[in-house]
């Protein structure tokens, strides 16, 4: 045996007296004395232990990195635009980590600053604007935009008018909380039909939007002592611009509440076709609290402030101790909030090979809406197509999945008011009340799952309203009962 090794070593380029490469241990040199040999051994020893030392320190940082994996639970928000996801996000937060969401409250007052502000400028733009040219025909029955409904008032009314010129400010508060919040700026409505080539106005108050990945939060937290960021971030002005804004708002305070509640403008709203989903009418509602200086914003304010993300959010929630079980206490959560437009769909794959579970939310409401970005695509009917596709995933073979049926107020309203499910939903043939919309829906969705799963798992269904913190709260616990169990498995405890 040692012979066939010597020989095995002694090959031609050994004998040219050329050394192999990458062989360990080394090729002893020729004509080695008695102890140049046990120096070399010797050497050849302490590499050895240096390199087991390292092989060790990567085993062990690899099994650390397990788990740590295993304490955390990350979860994918999927549904469309509008579906409730980012609701439904800071739902979790209010019920698990409320003190983590209670210390991002300035940077929330600035959002629904911004909602409120936004509004305001959107009304006073589209009830005092020049006659319409537009004709009744040119609207789609099925879209809840006004943008080309024929204007009731031809001639605005003096009282709005007035209105228009005393909150002229709002404009300029607008500006400077889009840009505090870097969001995306959106134009008045005048500015918005000259650049459409239909001539039409902005359909609803826009939403606040921001890019995804973009530390919005972060922006609204107190300067720490040493905090570099934080001194450049005042010194450059940023933050006094808010602090006006806030005095401007507690300015217009009165005239605000006094527009919103006027005679001539519920009139014109009503002429215009506006409802209060086309604006922020919850926090127009309640201006002369939200716009106090000293205004600071509610779990419920904070659940209604709309703002939409482009792109990937990715949300870090740790379980706040003394609130649930030990095995609970400190338990990691990451939340994906993904982009629900079409053209975002595509970034949801990258996501399904590393996530615990995926929480799907369908708007029940959407049954008489249509894409924002396909006019000719029925909301709920791409609902079914969106979720046919995820389930069919081989990706998410191993993964849990919850279904949430959200906005059920919005869908009682509207099959209260006669709006027929069936005239939408060829296939549903039932009466026309939530109950049994509500039941056809859970049946269709547990079938789409059931067919076109890869393997046979469980659904976990449930039906809420997201703005609804009592109703949600009570689905949010057994969601977290369905994570727990998922959670112990993986460490081994059951």
């Amino acid at each position: 045996m040692v012979e066939g090794k010597a020989g095995w070593r002694g090959s031609s380029s050994t004998r040219a007296g050329k050394q192999p490469e990458n062989v360990w241990p080394p090729y002893p040199p020729p004509d080695e004395s008695e102890l140049e040999r046990a120096v070399r051994l010797e050497e050849e020893r302490e590499a050895k232990l240096v390199s087991d030392a390292i092989d060790r320190a990567l085993e062990a940082e690899r099994q650390t990195l397990r788990r740590e994996r295993k304490l955390e639970t990350k979860l994918l928000l999927l549904g469309q635009s509008e579906s409730g996801k980012s609701t439904m996000l800071k739902n979790f937060q209010i019920q698990f980590a409320p003190n983590a969401i209670r210390a991002e409250s300035d940077a929330w007052r600035a959002v629904i600053h911004l909602n409120l502000v936004r509004s305001v400028n959107f009304l006073l733009d589209i009830l005092t604007r020049p006659p319409s040219n537009n004709h009744p025909g040119d609207s789609s029955p099925t879209t809840s935009s006004f943008s080309n409904r024929v204007s009731a008032t031809p001639q605005p009314n003096s009282d709005l008018r007035r209105f228009k010129l005393t909150l002229s400010p709002l404009r300029q508060v607008e500006r400077i909380l889009a840009k505090y919040l870097s969001a995306h700026d959106v134009p008045s409505a005048d500015d918005s039909r000259a650049a459409s080539p239909t001539g039409s106005y902005l359909a609803t108050a826009a939403d606040v939007t921001i890019r995804g990945g973009h530390s919005w939060r972060a922006l609204c937290q107190p300067r720490r002592e040493g905090d570099d960021e934080g001194h450049s971030r005042h010194s450059d002005g940023r933050v006094d611009p808010v602090e006006n804004a806030r005095q401007i708002l507690d300015a217009c305070r009165a005239d605000v509440v006094l527009m919103w509640t006027s005679a001539p403008m519920q009139a014109a709203l009503r002429d215009e076709g506006v409802s209060r989903d086309d604006v922020c009418a919850f926090f127009l509602d309640d201006a002369d609290r939200i716009m106090q200086k000293d205004y600071e914003p509610t779990f419920d304010d904070i659940l209604r402030a709309r703002l939409q993300t482009d792109g990937v959010e990715e949300h870090h929630l740790t379980m706040e101790t003394g609130m649930f079980t030990r095995a609970e206490n400190g338990q990691h959560w990451i939340f994906y909030d993904v982009g629900g437009a079409r053209g975002q769909r595509a970034s949801w794959v990258p996501f399904f090979e590393d996530v615990n579970a995926i929480i799907f939310l369908c708007s029940t409401a959407g049954f008489n809406e249509v894409l924002a970005e396909d006019p000719t695509v029925n909301r709920l009917l791409d609902s079914f197509t969106t979720w046919k596709t995820i389930c069919s995933s081989k990706l998410l073979v191993s993964v849990q999945f919850i279904l949430i049926l959200n906005k059920m107020d919005l869908l009682d309203a509207r099959l209260k008011e006669g709006i027929q499910f069936s005239h939408y939903v060829k296939s549903y043939k039932d009466e026309n009340d939530v109950e049994h919309v509500t039941e056809y829906l859970k049946r269709k969705f547990s079938a789409i799952h059931r067919h076109h799963s890869p393997e046979p798992r469980k659904l976990h269904m449930h039906s809420t309203c997201a703005i609804d913190m009592d109703t949600t709260s009570a689905v949010l616990l057994r969601i977290r009962d369905t994570l727990l169990v998922t959670y112990l498995a993986a460490m081994e405890l059951i």
